[in-house]
């Protein structure tokens, strides 16, 4: 319907996978997969539930009246009282043990956590893409000369494939911060309606062993090895908030890729990838705009913002549970999810298809480079027995009239001609010439960047070879 609001998250920048994972389908699928385990469980435990009734589940695990649901929803305004009912009337035989002893959040929050784990693990493949993609640059570029900057003015010389490496630095700490939330992720389990397990202890006669078993059935049976040890009536809410700060930080580190590639491309040194009948602007034919940089920073923003969202949640929680959270988190987390899955997205489009200009690269360098080049200049003249103090003195005069010359009258730097000119260096200009080759400049680059993809990328891309697998990042826009 074109009358109605969707959120661009959903129509121009996330991909169906991560679309998907946040679905109604799938939220209720898993809900009812968990209903399932719980039935399981508990005949596995001796409570008076039979294989039929679960066979009748499994059988309509899928199959999902939405107007019953909606038209149940607004008669009890309780949405999971509703998809029982719908489910009940798939499973009349099951209706009556169908959510046996749970409260709303036993499927509510544990589906969260599932869907959070499956996003992230779809993050998770799309960073080590781009870090498969970053790296081949970095290699082939690992010994190209670039100006350097601090502060954005022109410092020492590196290389472009080492700029490269510190994206992918920044990008392997998300990595192993996402791996962390992952590995560390828990159920909350059966917990009750403020966390005692008072239902099921009910249930089960004050078998507390069997309520104990009944978490590590359930938590098995959805992929998982642990529960929350202790909870009021849903999980802390600083599993949300811990895990949108990684979202955050992948953000981050997307958000410097991005302006520094805005940057170079204001340079004209890189550019993002620029199809054949793109158009950069609808007023200036000429123009290349970086938009998918500009996307990705606008996305990042938005997550980086986000991410504030779940931290007033888990702060705000009262006692064993408030429901002040429910409306903020269903928009907050799955939005922060799609956003980031549209960043990366982006992210490994363009880090895939960069081009570089290596003349217009040089260019840059030798406008800079005598500058640059006066120390070793200052060494040689040393060596032949000059003054240091003295020629430190007339480097600095002459620096500044050849300064001036460029940023006043617009001239070429004539530095080294003033040097090679001056008696007190007793240098010829071509002795003064040969200290104007870039790859003198770039230090220990080449060895950084190869030491780096071998001890630090190779071995994620061996640990997830299947994420390499597949086609490229789909842009929708």
């Amino acid at each position: 319907m074109k009358d109605t609001y969707e959120s661009p998250l959903a129509s121009r920048y996330a991909s169906r996978e991560m679309l998907y994972i946040f679905s109604p389908d799938k939220k209720f699928t898993t809900w009812r997969r968990l209903w399932i385990a719980l039935a399981r469980a508990e005949m596995e435990l001796g409570l008076p539930i039979t294989q039929g009734q679960i066979d009748e589940m499994e059988r309509e695990k899928d199959h999902i009246n939405y107007d019953l649901a909606q038209q149940k929803e607004k008669e009890l305004r309780h949405d999971v009282m509703a998809h029982i009912h719908a489910y009940g009337a798939l499973c009349p035989s099951a209706m009556p043990i169908i959510h046996l002893g749970a409260t709303s959040c036993y499927v509510g929050d544990n589906t969260d956590i599932i869907l959070m784990r499956e996003g992230m693990a779809l993050l998770r493949d799309k960073l080590v893409r781009i870090l498969a993609a970053l790296g081949k640059f970095a290699d082939q570029y690992k010994a190209l000369p670039t100006l350097g900057y601090t502060h954005y003015q022109a410092a020492q010389m590196v290389t472009v494939g080492k700029r490269a490496t510190l994206w992918m630095n920044e990008l392997l700490m998300d990595l192993e911060e996402l791996e962390y939330r992952m590995d560390h992720l828990k159920m909350l389990g059966c917990k009750g309606t403020t966390g005692t397990q008072a239902s099921f202890l009910e249930l089960f006669g004050g078998d507390e062993s069997k309520v104990r078993q009944l978490d590590q059935k359930i938590a098995a049976e959805m992929g998982f090895d642990q529960v929350q040890p202790v909870s009021g009536q849903t999980y802390t809410r600083k599993v949300d908030s811990a895990i949108l700060a990684t979202l955050s930080g992948i953000a981050q580190s997307a958000h410097k890729f991005a302006t520094d590639l805005r940057l170079l491309c204001h340079m004209k040194e890189i550019e993002e990838p620029f199809e054949k009948h793109q158009v950069g602007s609808s007023a200036m034919p000429y123009k290349r705009n970086p938009m998918r940089s500009e996307r990705i920073c606008a996305l990042a923003r938005y997550v980086i913002a986000d991410a504030m969202n779940p931290a007033m949640t888990s702060s705000l929680q009262w006692f064993e549970r408030t429901l002040d959270d429910s409306a903020n988190k269903r928009i907050a987390v799955s939005e922060a999810f799609l956003a980031v899955d549209a960043i990366l997205n982006l992210y490994e489009n363009v880090a895939s298809n960069l081009v570089v200009h290596e003349k217009v690269i040089e260019k840059h360098i030798m406008e800079e480079l005598p500058f640059m080049a006066t120390e070793n200049i200052l060494m040689d003249a040393v060596k032949r027995g000059g003054d240091r103090q003295a020629l430190h003195e007339r480097i600095r005069t002459h620096s500044l009239a050849a300064g001036s010359r460029v940023k006043d009258e617009g001239k070429d730097n004539d530095l080294l001609e003033r040097i090679a000119a001056d008696p007190a260096f007793g240098l010829s200009k071509e002795e003064v010439l040969r200290h104007l080759n870039p790859a003198d400049y770039i230090g220990c680059c080449p060895h950084q960047v190869e030491r780096f993809l071998a001890e630090y990328v190779q071995p994620v891309l061996d640990r997830y070879p299947h994420a390499l697998e597949g086609t490229g990042a789909e842009i929708k826009v």
